[in-house]
């Protein structure tokens, strides 16, 4: 174990110069979780530098990472709850106003409609938010709803359902060992711009670069990206193509004697059933589809399998498409055929020090299809349906229409597919209330807007994302600030919010035994003492769950059976982290299946291949549109930080010059992109990091709406590529929206 402090500094601050002191906290902002020294003096944040002692990041650091202090100052973020008035308008009001109008409004939709008119959507931002992240099961489970609405039907369903079907878990997703790997292919994937993603590792970029200096790197992506210009090889390839060049080189694999399943002999089923499976796909059958090179596609198989350790790493390009499913089981597959699966350099499981609610233990088969949704007949998969069902349930009437809304750091209105048409269904609600820290296109419909805490007003530490880290690190942040007197910590508004649901009034409501009672269980399911477990940490909150992950994990004291073992206090007093080392083979403990087989060919997956067969027959659309992100941006949410929305415009129509020169259009003019669900204008950005037949527009922009209050978002508002996204272009077998590969049609503007 590594960890501890540098000299004459610590996380609660030090003397620096003058007043100004340091405080030390890991970044929540994405899956690097980077560790900062904040400056601060007062109230008041000075300078975010990275902490180069941090045992984690060891003093990496992204553009976002520095704007924590201008997120907590921002003058347009809320820190009091809005409820709308008689006249329509959100005004400011007191805690206790908010929670009795939010009380009559959930009641009247309770006792007219009953509890199927009631729904929630949960963004993003959940995972990254110590309350949110670990309070978010006892809101569903309160609520008592039929079912919610994620971002994960357009992020990464299609991973989640083929880890469920594949090793038994829908959250057991392998991660590649970056820093020991010979060989890695990215798919889909551009940690440029967005670190890692279902990869928590600082750096990647470094890591990428170091991995090039002993072996190589290929990027399998339809764009140039940042991330492929550093690589040895960029394969361009047409949106929604990925699982044909994946089978070709399973097709290659077995066809030509490379197959090596080495310490997986024995562990895997259904391996002579992917070898039929991809008969059918040798790379001269896709190439053409795919607008990749057979001898290209051939070359990539070869190299994949001589090397000594290789990992596949496919992300949300292969997850938002036509074929996501496919797309992202394959790669598991090409690494287990060729022994890269659990094992060092290859696609690994995470040991984290604090397991994840997420990731506690299940005994039921994967859910699919037990129930469809009530305007389109959609398939649950996994307790959901596509995001893109939410407008329809709202508008359209009958029995079940939706009535009531909780939204939970989220703002669809931006990042749904067919987003237009929520914008629009939202005022028709008879209630709906958001968690937000911002008024924003989402929120600005809400009837009651609660704000959460700032993240320097509140600890972190990573719930979810060290279950695909690369090591077994922890890291715990205490508040830098404290919140005003009355605010209470999302871990209570959540509480609140799923009593509302289930229709347990506000007066009167036992916060602390509901949450012991909860607490109590997650005590039971890690195998601790309830009774022990709350003798040591009677405090309600979740820093009481922080500590029993830590004593119920792989090292950690188990309330004292294990004299020595680690606590959530011992991590308080190492602010730079610890360290337990790299991530371990862990097959025999990861797969839940009965038998304990890896199920290399799931018939629910297998069953698709004949979908993606007609593919290859299908004429290609003249031009289709993909997605992206920069560094700068985070979906929606970082849009009003001056600093990271400043310089050059960044929402732009990037076009291949020959594509420029069929539409009409050059360099800086302002063009309109057409799909069969809308229109939008954006200016044109010319250049060869596009390969013909695909145009690219960032995600998470759109920032004109009428009602929002966030200044800098308006004075940048972008486009909304989600205008142009078909409600029902998804993924057949998962449900996951298919924003990347839109038939679209470019004119002059």
């Amino acid at each position: 174990m590594t960890g501890g402090r540098r000299p004459g500094r610590g996380s609660e601050g030090g003397s620096l110069t003058g007043d100004r002191r340091v405080h030390v906290r890991t970044c929540p902002l994405c899956e690097a979780m980077c560790g900062l020294e904040v400056h601060f003096t007062g109230d008041e944040v000075k300078l975010i530098r990275p902490n180069r002692s941090d045992v984690w990041s060891k003093g990496y650091i992204c553009p976002k990472g520095t704007t924590l202090g201008h997120l907590h100052h921002d003058p347009d973020r809320l820190r009091a709850p809005l409820v709308r008035n008689s006249a329509g308008e959100l005004v400011p009001a007191s805690w206790d106003e908010a929670w009795a109008r939010s009380e009559e409004l959930m009641a009247a939709v309770r006792d007219r409609h009953g509890i199927e008119a009631v729904t929630a959507y949960i963004g993003n931002p959940a995972a990254h938010n110590y309350s949110i992240s670990r309070y978010v099961g006892l809101f569903m489970g309160l609520a008592g709803l039929p079912m919610i609405y994620s971002a994960g039907t357009i992020d990464q369903w299609p991973k989640n359902l083929t880890c469920w079907l594949m090793y038994g878990h829908q959250w057991r997703i392998p991660a590649p060992d970056i820093e020991r790997t010979d060989f890695m292919v990215v798919q889909g994937a551009n940690p440029h711009a967005s670190q890692g993603s279902l990869l928590a590792h600082a750096d990647v970029m470094g890591a990428l670069d170091r991995v090039r200096g002993r072996g190589e790197v290929v990027v399998i992506d339809p764009r140039r990206t940042g991330t492929a210009a550093r690589a040895d090889q960029w394969l361009p390839i047409r949106p929604g193509t990925d699982a044909l060049l994946q089978l070709a080189v399973v097709n290659v694999l077995f066809a030509e004697g490379l197959v090596r399943l080495g310490h997986l002999a024995g562990r895997l089923k259904g391996v002579d059933e992917v070898r039929r499976a991809a008969a059918d796909f040798p790379p001269e059958r896709v190439a053409a589809a795919c607008g990749a090179d057979p001898e290209a596609i051939r070359s990539l198989a070869r190299r994949f399998a001589a090397a000594d350790r290789a990992v596949w790493y496919a992300r949300i390009g292969t997850c938002n498409q036509e074929f996501g499913t496919l797309a992202s089981w394959l790669p598991d597959v090409i690494c287990a055929l060729t022994g890269n699966l659990d094992r060092p350099g290859g696609l690994m499981w995470a040991k984290p020090v604090a397991w994840s609610i997420a990731l506690r233990p299940r005994d039921e088969p994967v859910q699919i299809g037990r129930w469809t949704s009530r305007v389109r007949g959609a398939p649950e998969v996994m307790g959901q349906v596509p995001l893109s069902c939410l407008a329809e349930e709202i508008d359209t009437p009958g029995s079940g229409q939706i009535k009531a809304l909780v939204v939970i750091c989220g703002n669809p209105v931006i990042s749904a597919p067919d987003s237009g048409r929520l914008d629009a269904a939202l005022p028709l609600l008879d209630c709906m209330i958001s968690l937000d820290n911002a008024l924003n296109e989402t929120s600005r419909h809400a009837d009651v807007v609660l704000p959460g805490l700032s993240a320097l007003e509140q600890p972190h530490y990573d719930e979810l994302l060290w279950s695909w880290a690369t090591r077994s690190a922890a890291k715990w942040s205490p508040p830098l600030f404290e919140p005003p007197d009355g605010r209470p910590e999302e871990w209570e508004i959540l509480l609140r919010l799923g009593a509302l649901c289930a229709g347990i009034g506000q007066d009167g409501l036992d916060v602390a035994g509901i949450d012991n009672g909860y607490f109590s269980a997650l005590a039971q399911m890690g195998g601790a003492d309830p009774a022990a477990a709350l003798a040591a940490s009677p405090e309600p909150g979740p820093e009481r769950i922080n500590d029993l992950a830590v004593r119920t994990g792989p090292w950690g004291d188990r309330y004292g059976e294990n004299p020595g073992g680690l606590t959530l206090e011992q991590i308080k007093q190492a602010p730079d982290g610890i360290d337990m080392g790299p991530m371990v083979p862990r097959i025999d403990e990861i797969v839940a299946h009965p038998d304990g087989m890896v199920d290399l060919a799931p018939g629910y997956i297998t069953a698709d291949l004949d979908r993606l067969a007609r593919l290859i027959d299908r004429p290609a659309e003249p031009l289709v549109l993909t997605s992206r992100r920069h560094l700068r941006s985070n979906n929606s949410w970082m849009h009003n930080v001056g600093v990271l929305v400043s310089g050059r415009e960044r929402c732009t129509l990037l076009i291949h010059p020959d594509d420029a020169a069929a539409a009409g259009v050059a360099d800086g003019d302002l063009a309109v992109v057409s799909s069969v669900n809308g229109r939008i204008e954006a200016p044109v950005e010319v250049s060869d990091e596009m390969m013909p037949g695909v145009v690219s527009l960032p995600h998470g922009w759109g920032h004109d709406k009428p009602g929002t209050r966030q200044s800098v978002a308006r004075e940048h508002p972008g486009v909304n590529n989600n205008l142009l996204a078909p409600p029902d272009f998804v993924d057949a077998p998962s449900g996951n929206a298919a924003v990347n590969g839109i038939p679209v049609e470019v004119t002059p503007a």
